[in-house]
């Protein structure tokens, strides 16, 4: 798809319509061209803030406009979201219409479509979210090895209509389908939250549950759980787990039987008993993700099939016949379904999953195993390790093994080095699909002549090599305290003779590293968790000093914001050679310091299929947690988001206040320059700060 020409979109709505706005802001090859209200204090506040036009009227919009996302409830939701979509479509503006709209109007818009020429497409929107559309591909392949025999599926009533165009992604058909009503509920059993009802889908048998209560006033607030989609084969179930991940893959028990009719577990024709019970596929984040990185994200996706669709020029009657479709069976499920129960619950209280898995006491040698090793499930928002070492960087749990499983290293013992030979088995990944290419993209146009780009905490060096290809042109400066990460580092630069033309590797460690009278970039990734009030204050003046206008500051943060108790999880499982290393992640509260956590990592090493460890490796750190806010605070800057891999924590900007001066020369900066982005693109010192995992 061509993106060399801006697409402009008009958002319509800012309540919802605030994620397709960032969604129009972010997206290569997308300009947001303005927002359209009804006119609140409210949505003239949140146009100016984002720096675009705000309009009330469509007969006032400019002739530029090529698309507009009408995230205004429809007729079914009491609202005049459909009205507002042929408006925008009678002056020749492509529409992309948030969901559910009635099935009559639906085909009407796209009648109305075909008639002005423009394109319009429904977003169901949940089937463009990251683990939703991880699932799809799975279940593609899946059903292309295996026939489904079975379907299961829950949703709230609300996301019904989304439930069955994931449905219909996933088998990679809708037909044959055929629904049974559901059974009458007993007068005896009290309140029922759900309903329940059978029938085909895709010619496979279906069970779905409905949470069939509404509050009309906050629906997705009193949902008791959002997707939830099992497929099954011969071969093994596929699980969503829920619409934001992660996707479960669980093959089939199968045991064979000797003469006798026992379980035969050892020997010629077992090694089918190694495969895991169940994997975790993906990894989950915060909520704060979801609406910071998901949403968004998704929006861009649908927005990309809009912009195809435009650049195709086809018919959007025709092309609308598979929505057309998924609309049908939601009408007939909801006309069986009847109409849902209203309710208006009290504030419901969420709970962590600390108060679900109290903190379990130490491993002690002799424990069981099956104790020991048991697989977590919870992912306690790093999403796998950083790319940095220690004391002075990374922002996912130390992939350097320090088990919760097992006594946190001395206080002497420097964090990391332990672990330093398994750090790339998993960092290499993140580091290739997130942070990488979001550090990458901010680097394409900066201004690295008044000095080098200073790694601070460059661990291994993965971020340093992506640095180094990013800009071929860059001097860069990779600081490792940790003796372990930093031979990694060293060999690796050794070994490129680019890299060694252009890297100087230190053993230098924040605050208190030696720097450049000038930097241009400075990398600064999980250090902060490890210094003290009074060190992060050091480290926020030395680097506003040497900073050169112009230049940006990149940080990871891990995503804890406050103390927190994480029970032992294993997170990742590598191969290399005959060897499985297996890596597991806990927290727990500092005993020696209020208001601080111990991080802890385990590395496991097993040969072949054994089901005991050749060897374990432990690591362990204390870590003070804080989040964005306090960044933002100690640093006296402001802060914006930036797009990264979705599931991946958010990458925040920091930007100088506009008449902030040059610490080095004295006289206040330019203000921020607007560019494709928005507001705030670079063009005084910025601050780039992530609370990714590497």
């Amino acid at each position: 798809m061509n993106t060399s020409t801006p697409f402009r979109v008009l958002v319509c709505g800012t309540n919802f319509g605030r994620f397709y706005a960032e969604a129009a802001r972010r997206r290569p090859g997308y300009a947001l061209a303005g927002v359209l209200s009804r006119g609140s204090a409210a949505s003239r506040a949140y146009a100016e803030r984002i720096g675009v036009p705000h309009y009330t009227d469509a007969d006032a919009l400019p002739a530029d406009i090529d698309a507009a996302c009408v995230a205004v409830g429809s007729s079914i939701s009491g609202g005049r979201g459909t009205e507002l979509a042929r408006a925008l479509m009678d002056r020749g503006i492509h529409v992309l219409q948030e969901h559910p709209v009635h099935l009559t109007e639906l085909t009407d818009n796209l009648r109305h479509a075909r008639r002005r020429g423009v394109q319009y497409r429904l977003n169901t929107h949940y089937p463009h979210v990251a683990p939703v559309r991880d699932f799809i591909d799975a279940a593609r392949r899946l059903a292309a090895r295996q026939r489904p025999l079975f379907v299961d599926a829950a949703t709230p009533v609300h996301l019904m209509h989304p439930l069955v165009d994931i449905l219909g992604r996933a088998m990679g058909t809708l037909r044959p389908w055929r629904f049974a009503d559901p059974a009458p509920l007993p007068a005896d059993i009290g309140p029922q939250p759900f309903r329940s009802l059978h029938g085909v889908f895709a010619g496979a048998p279906l069970t779905l549950r409905v949470h069939h209560q509404l509050d009309p006033a906050d629906r997705d607030n009193h949902a008791l759980h959002w997707h939830r989609i099992s497929l099954g084969t011969e071969g093994g179930v596929l699980t969503l787990a829920d619409t934001h991940g992660p996707v479960l893959w669980s093959p089939r028990l199968h045991i064979g039987r000797d003469a006798d009719r026992r379980f035969v577990l050892d020997g010629p024709g077992t090694g089918r008993l190694g495969l895991g019970t169940t994997a975790v596929v993906g990894s989950t984040g915060t909520f704060r993700t979801v609406f910071s990185d998901l949403w968004p994200e998704a929006i861009g996706s649908a927005l990309d099939g809009l912009r195809e669709a435009v650049a195709d020029g086809g018919d959007p009657l025709r092309a609308g016949q598979y929505d057309l479709a998924v609309c049908r069976i939601w009408t007939d499920l909801a006309a069986r379904l009847g109409p849902p129960e209203i309710v208006r619950p009290a504030t419901p209280r969420p709970l962590a999953v600390s108060d679900v898995f109290p903190a379990p006491e130490r491993i002690r040698p002799g424990r069981d195993r099956a104790d020991r090793d048991r697989p977590g499930t919870h992912d306690p928002g790093t999403h796998g390790p950083g790319t940095h070492g220690p004391g002075t960087h990374r922002a996912g749990p130390d992939p350097a093994p320090a088990g919760a499983g097992a006594p946190p290293a001395p206080a002497d013992t420097s964090p990391y080095t332990p672990s330093a030979e398994f750090f790339d088995l998993v960092a290499a990944e993140h580091t290739a699909t997130a942070s990488a290419p979001a550090i990458a993209a901010l680097l394409a146009d900066a201004d690295l002549s008044t000095g080098p780009v200073v790694d601070i905490g460059a661990g291994t060096g993965l971020l340093t090599e992506a640095v180094a290809r990013a800009r071929p042109d860059a001097e860069i400066l990779a600081c490792e305290p940790a003796v372990g990460m930093r031979a990694v580092l060293t060999s690796r630069v050794f070994s490129d003779p680019d890299l060694r033309s252009r890297v100087t590797v230190t053993a230098d460690a924040a605050p208190d590293l030696d720097l450049p009278d000038r930097i241009s970039v400075a990398l600064l990734c999980g250090v902060l968790g490890h210094l003290d009030a009074d060190g992060r204050a050091r480290l926020w003046r030395r680097l506003n000093r040497r900073l050169a206008p112009g230049g940006f500051v990149v940080v990871e943060l891990m995503q804890f914001e406050e103390v927190s108790t994480l029970p032992e999880t294993r997170l990742a499982t590598a191969t290399a050679g005959r060897h499985r290393y297996e890596w597991s992640f806990a927290a727990t509260p500092d005993e020696a310091r209020d208001g601080a956590m111990r991080l802890h990592s385990t590395w496991r090493v097993y040969r072949d299929d054994a089901t005991q460890p050749e060897r374990a490796v432990h690591d362990s750190y204390r870590w003070l947690p804080f989040g964005l806010k306090d960044v933002v605070a100690e640093s006296g800057m402001t802060a914006r988001t930036l797009p990264t891999r979705p599931g991946a924590p958010p990458l925040a900007v920091l930007t100088r206040a506009a008449d902030a001066p040059d610490p080095a020369r004295g006289p206040a900066l330019p203000k921020a320059r607007t560019g494709p982005d928005g507001p705030g693109t670079p063009s005084a010192p910025t601050l780039f700060v992530s609370t990714t995992d590497g």
